[in-house]
């Protein structure tokens, strides 16, 4: 279903018994232009495995499993990414190279989303590993060897992808988009707000360059309501129904409580989102699950909160970039200084990405001023980065990557790893797919040796943007 597909080019034929015109000399299964918005619609279909993972949902303690407790004890090493590579970035890269059917849409939209979506796999692919293939990838299925960049470089290169993007969009819809039904104009605040984010995580790092790409985005016009938010949109059909549902439903398998660290922090302050991402146990209350504990122990299932039946129906959606996140940037951007303000403009903001993520997830607003009231919730300029930080934490559930990045570059909320597990340390990155060293050892040993904090290839050492 992620093949590649090709818009096939009719054949006209002139009709007669003395003229022949070469028509006929024209192969119909070589077509000369490429369906780019199939192609685009074929990467589409890979972002459902950005968000439903059940890998990354464990390293910011958004889950814990009841049964098979390797995954949040970090024990799962053989990570790969050449999937990506092979699949959704193959079909985008073939949009940008290929000559396109402007019956499909305006074509230099057809190249701005095949960049904006580029962009958006290459900045969750290298968050996850650091250095990459990047300059050398994509260009030919006979290089096996591929030099890899500097996650900064590759980073500069995403922020000039994304501007390009965001110049070149013209009015006029694209077809056969499965995300925002071909509207451009979603698609270019989406991609301002990719760049936002993406600039936020050069906080630490190069704080100068961050404003600078922060401020741009801005400017460009990012997302600006729920309705814009980057979903991917399951379906009630079994070929494209929701991880969750498959998991639980379809093969019965109730291996995934809502976490101890998230129920105990969204508990006692009556977080009206709770009752979305967790359902009640058997006796009537919500109760997390330790995280991380050893496959020794003997899980009593009726005693924990599972994972939420409503959002693990067959098409309950997956959020991938949302308003709401948008929002907390914003409120950050405005308490480090990167946007005027200060503390006013940080609340303001952070005020509206509670009202905005509650709504998100619940469908309305119900409960929210109450809660504003709670023990720590209210906006404090002492503690607003702690503040900020946990609350998107807390809005980015089950979109595990991500809040995983977030945490790795504030360091809230203050989680603790497995008991035993890892050196008693939570991942910073994950290792290179094991087939590197053998098969790409020159350029695979180069990249491990300019770590830039040091460190080997595994789990403890750190990205770029991740400086200590």
């Amino acid at each position: 279903m992620k093949s590649i597909y090709y818009l096939l080019v009719a054949v006209v034929l002139t009709s007669s018994c003395k003229k022949f015109d070469g028509s006929l000399n024209v192969d119909p299964n070589r077509p000369t232009k490429a369906s780019g918005t199939q192609l685009i619609a074929n990467a589409e279909l890979s972002l459902s495995d950005v968000a439903s993972s059940p890998y990354g949902v464990h390293y910011p303690q958004h889950l814990s499993n009841t049964s098979f407790t390797d995954n949040s004890r970090y024990t799962t090493i053989n990570f790969n990414y050449y999937g990506w590579y092979t699949g959704p970035l193959m079909n985008l890269q073939t949009v940008l190279n290929a000559t396109l059917d402007a019956n499909e849409g305006p074509v230099v939209n057809q190249i701005a989303v095949a960049k904006i979506l580029k962009a958006y796999f290459f900045w969750y692919i290298t968050d996850r590993w650091g250095d990459l293939p990047y300059t050398e990838a994509l260009k030919s299925s006979s290089n096996f060897t591929p030099k890899y960049d500097k996650q900064k470089d590759i980073y500069d290169s995403l922020f000039l992808l994304l501007d390009q993007a965001n110049a070149a969009i013209i009015p006029g819809n694209i077809k056969n988009d499965i995300i925002y039904a071909g509207d451009i104009n979603k698609w270019k605040r989406l991609g301002n707000t990719v760049h936002l984010l993406m600039a936020l995580r050069l906080s630490k790092v190069d704080p100068v360059k961050g404003a600078a790409e922060f401020n741009k985005a801005i400017t460009n016009g990012i997302i600006t309501a729920n309705t814009d938010n980057f979903n991917y949109p399951h379906l009630a059909d079994p070929t494209q129904e929701n991880y969750w549902y498959n998991s639980f439903t379809r093969l019965g398998r109730n291996w995934f409580a809502v976490s101890k660290p998230i129920v105990d922090y969204m508990l006692p302050i009556n977080d009206p989102r709770l009752p979305v991402y967790a359902n009640k146990n058997t006796a009537g209350n919500y109760v997390g699950l330790d995280y991380g504990l050893p496959g020794s122990v003997t899980v009593v299932i009726n005693n924990y909160s599972l994972l939420g039946s409503n959002i693990r129906l067959q098409n309950s959606p997956d959020y991938l970039v949302t308003y709401a996140e948008a929002l907390f940037a914003k409120a950050e951007g405005a308490k480090l200084g990167w946007i005027a303000g200060g503390d006013a403009t940080a609340q303001i903001n952070y005020e509206l990405a509670i009202d905005q993520s509650v709504r998100q997830w619940t469908g309305t607003n119900t409960g929210v001023a109450t809660y504003m009231t709670q023990t720590g919730i209210p906006y404090n300029p002492a503690t607003a980065i702690q503040q900020i930080a946990t609350q998107r934490w807390v809005h980015l559930f089950l979109h595990g990557y991500e809040a995983w990045a977030e945490w790795r570059r504030t360091g809230y909320p203050a989680l603790v790893a497995a008991p035993g597990a890892n050196g008693d340390k939570i991942p910073r990155r994950e290792g290179y797919p094991v087939q590197e060293a053998a098969n790409n050892t020159a350029n695979y040993t180069a990249a491990v040796a300019g770590f830039p904090y040091g460190g080997t290839d595994g789990l403890n050492a750190r990205v770029w943007w991740d400086k200590p």
